[in-house]
Order: C-alpha cells, then structure tokens, then sequence
C-alpha cells in the first residue's frame, strides 16, 4: 500500500513521488485536507487558489 503525499507547491494529495498537475516535489509531511467538488462554485477553492477538483492538503512541510 502507498503512502499518501502532497505537493510542495499545489497542495494536491497522491501517491506519486512527483505531482500530477504540476510536476512539483511530494512531502509525506502534510496536514488536513480538503475535497473540491466544483472548484467554480467553491469559496474555498477561490481562496485557496485552486482551479480543480480534487483532493488537497491543508499544510505540506
């Protein structure tokens, strides 16, 4: 089973050593997360600087 990981830089959660979106460094280091379902809708995508769906860490060190 692998580990889940977040992005450095987009905050996205996979369990892929590089980021699927951006191709950025993966932490296991990460903290809370948030689901987007509609990234248009969402307040919290809007403030978080998301412009997709999916699931990503709240904090990544």
């Amino acid at each position: 089973m692998k580990i889940e990981r977040a992005c450095k830089k987009c905050s996205v959660i996979t369990e892929e050593d590089k980021c699927p979106l951006c191709g950025g460094d993966t932490s296991k280091e990460w903290q809370g997360y948030v689901v987007i379902l509609d990234h248009m809708k969402s307040e919290i995508a809007r403030r978080m600087g998301i412009h997709v769906n999916g699931k990503f860490a709240l904090r990544v060190r």
